[in-house]
């Protein structure tokens, strides 16, 4: 069994408060947990108005699955057009 975690540092341009940034956030990641079937949540940044840190995780039988949802992921948070990825890293357990 492979787990694999994603770390997204983002930068929420449109937010202008933390409720903006907690509206924008909160249906994004509703959006990639419905979508990809991972586990999300905001994990830094939490008191911060235009950036946050959200991690990911996603468990399989093989790495190369791991891989190709973290990559689709971070194709669907680019095309969502309200955050920018400043920064992303990938592990495998």
């Amino acid at each position: 069994m492979i787990i694999g975690v994603l770390t997204v540092e983002l930068f929420l341009g449109e937010a202008n408060s933390l409720k903006d940034k907690r509206r924008i956030l909160k249906s994004m990641l509703d959006r990639v947990k419905a979508r990809f079937n991972v586990s999300v949540a905001e994990v830094g940044e939490q008191n911060v108005w235009r950036r946050s840190t959200i991690g990911i995780s996603f468990v399989s039988c093989e790495p190369t699955r791991v891989h190709q949802v973290f990559a689709a992921i971070i194709r669907f948070i680019n095309a969502q057009g309200t955050m920018r990825i400043v920064d992303y890293e990938t592990e495998l357990l």
